[in-house]
């Protein structure tokens, strides 16, 4: 009796460790692709902010020139009233 309670002992012993060693191989695994998904959500964060940098920088463009029309409006505007006033 007591040599099959040994046995019995040892091969739960054996049956922990293996799964032990599966699960850990299993954590593994998982600690892989949630590095290589930070990585990739990284990387569309900073093409992200690129994006964003360009749309800021061709919005400063966008009004400096809006601006400059309507300077240049304004001195045609004038101009005109001018040349109205001098006929």
């Amino acid at each position: 009796m007591w040599g099959s309670a040994v046995v019995t002992a040892e091969e739960d012993i054996a049956s922990v460790a293996a799964q032990l060693a599966d699960l850990t191989r299993t954590v593994a695994g998982v600690e892989s692709q949630l590095k290589a998904i930070t990585e990739q959500a990284d990387s569309q964060q900073r093409r992200a902010d690129s994006q964003h940098a360009r749309a800021e920088a061709q919005q400063e463009r966008i009004d400096l020139a809006a601006r400059e029309l309507a300077d240049v409006s304004e001195r045609l505007q004038a101009a005109a009233n001018a040349l109205r006033e001098s006929i």
